[in-house]
């Protein structure tokens, strides 16, 4: 299952005491030479939405201001050498601060942006390692004149939902305007959900669905490797309940770490609709690398909120990161894709690894009846996850495996092909970004076992293969360190490297609008992963 955010509003940054304005912008300059953040305002906005009404002038909103990497494309060639490896540069990652003197804003530049937010009446929050994101909130009314533009309120024509959006692009003045890529918050539309699936079919597993022993042995996962002494990050828009996790690991006798909690601009509230997805998340990560320290990062279900999370788990130095929550391409500004884009690009410079749902609507993620992908998974910094049926034999041993019609796939519509994808590209691609890059079981009959909500049930979907993957990178990076070698980072070069090496190709099944085929395909990527023969060929 991938979580879709369902976003039920912005929630306030804890105030900070505001500096005193600064002279420079308190004097008099009207700031009348202004310029658009291009692509930062809803596409279609009055096509299929009916505006209601003006957001309250008083309204308390939080924000996230995106700037732009220094030497951008600098940036990209680092990338690409450090992940990659055939380079002498492979493995040789950046520090926190390495990253920030390199490609961060200098300090200089960050104060004139948090001049400017003060002097317009914004509290001014945290500034995140990197000298790339800057937290603000304040009300409506000061958002607007900030960044030159009007909230409405407005009403979805399809869903009836009520949302508040900018009508138009924010503006900043010039000298500003030029170090921002985005202003996340001015919105509340977008619906990022984890993709999910409940289900019973007779299967080991109470509730249903498959146990440790079945994922393990159907992977290939050798008994010497937990993911001990190893970390994983969960992007998480709600919470969970521990007595659920406990009773998981009792029954299967795991003895995991109990995870940790990092709320992040005040958590992700109450206990909702999520928490079955959390503990998925949890538990699946538990199954494969039990005693791997899991850290589950819970944010607001807000656009300012999913970028501050993000950001908190690159902060964290985190390096497996696993992720059940997205939505649609076409759902999202572009302005916000790039927001999202560079937190991953900085993670990836600092050598750690993403792995995102591709979604549980097949080829048609946003439910329009075109062919779309879910993202982040398909960011080029990203690793995208597919689904599969997973059968097993009765010695918990791999058997067959076949695309699971549910698994999101096809061609992104706004990232064009990475080099490390071109040598599998395909035309139906268009010379776009091509997803997934992998795959693991989430077809919902058998789904995975799990104890949620105080019951056992099975739950399916590509929600349970990220983590699926996740636990792979931990079980990898515990084998690297033994080796001397570095952590696996960013991996969708080095897995393309590996050619089909280590991975069970999927040739069966489709997604809808595209089939399973001999090697890499827009169904299941590579296919599923074979533990220890790619963990054999990925340390050389």
């Amino acid at each position: 299952m991938t979580s879709r955010l369902k976003l039920v509003g912005l929630v306030a940054v804890p105030a900070l005491l505001a500096a005193a304005v600064p002279s420079a912008y308190a004097a008099a300059q009207p700031h009348t030479t202004r310029a658009a953040i291009a692509g930062d305002v809803l596409k279609g906005l009055n096509q299929d939405a009916a505006r209601t009404g003006a957001v309250s002038a008083a309204k308390h909103i939080s924000v996230a201001i995106s700037l732009t990497p220094r030497n951008n494309k600098g940036l990209d060639t680092f990338i690409a050498n450090v992940s990659n490896p055939r380079s002498s540069s492979y493995g040789h990652y950046l520090t926190k601060a390495q990253f920030a003197a390199r490609f961060g804003r200098t300090d200089a530049e960050v104060k004139r942006v948090k001049d400017y937010l003060r002097a317009q009446g914004l509290t001014v929050g945290k500034v995140h390692s990197g000298n790339l994101l800057v937290d603000a909130s304040g009300t409506a009314a000061q958002l607007e004149k900030a960044f030159g533009t009007k909230l409405a309120t407005w009403k979805d024509a399809k869903s009836g939902r009520a949302f508040y959006a900018n009508a138009t692009a924010p503006t900043l003045p010039t000298g500003i305007a030029g170090l921002v890529s985005d202003v996340t918050g001015l919105n509340n539309r977008a619906q990022l959900h984890h993709q999910a699936t409940d289900t019973v079919a007779p299967r080991n597993g109470p509730g249903g669905g498959y146990t440790p022993a079945q994922l393990k042995g159907g992977y290939n996962v050798s008994g010497t490797y937990t993911g001990s002494g190893q970390k994983i990050a969960l992007l998480e828009f709600d919470g969970f309940a521990q007595s659920n996790i406990t009773k998981y690991d009792t029954n299967y006798s795991l003895g995991s770490p109990t995870p940790t909690v990092s709320k992040v601009d005040g958590g992700s509230g109450a206990l909702g609709d999520g928490q079955v997805e959390v503990e998925l998340d949890i538990e699946v990560l538990h199954a494969i690398a039990p005693k791997a320290n899991v850290t589950v990062f819970e944010g607001p279900n807000s656009d300012a909120g999913e970028v501050d999370t993000y950001q908190a788990i690159v902060d964290s130095g985190i390096p497996t990161t696993s992720i059940s929550w997205g939505a649609s391409e076409s759902q999202r500004t572009t302005s916000n894709i790039n927001a999202v884009d560079a937190v991953f690009k900085a993670g990836a410079a600092e050598g750690l690894g993403f792995y995102a749902a591709s979604g549980d609507d097949g080829s048609d993620d946003a439910g329009n009846g075109t062919t779309t992908v879910d993202y982040p998974a398909s960011d080029p910094y990203v690793t995208g996850v597919g689904g599969t049926k997973l059968t097993v034999t009765s010695a918990n041993a791999f058997s067959k495996e076949v695309a699971w019609s549910g698994g999101g796939g096809g061609k992104s519509s706004v990232f064009k092909i990475p080099s490390w994808q071109t040598a599998v590209q395909k035309s139906a691609g268009g010379g776009y970004r091509q997803v997934p890059d992998v795959s693991a079981h989430a077809n919902p009959s058998p789904g995975v076992s799990i104890y949620s909500q105080g019951t056992w049930t099975s739950v399916g979907g590509t929600s349970a293969a990220a983590p699926e993957w996740a636990a792979f990178g931990a079980l990898y990076n515990q084998q690297a360190a033994a080796s001397g070698k570095a952590n696996l980072g960013f991996a969708n070069p080095a897995l393309y490297t590996a050619s089909g090496t280590g991975f069970h190709d999927i040739t069966s099944g489709s997604n809808g609008a595209y089939s399973a085929a001999t090697g890499w395909d827009f169904t299941t990527g590579w296919g599923s992963y074979n533990a220890a023969t790619l963990a054999t060929k990925l340390l050389g």
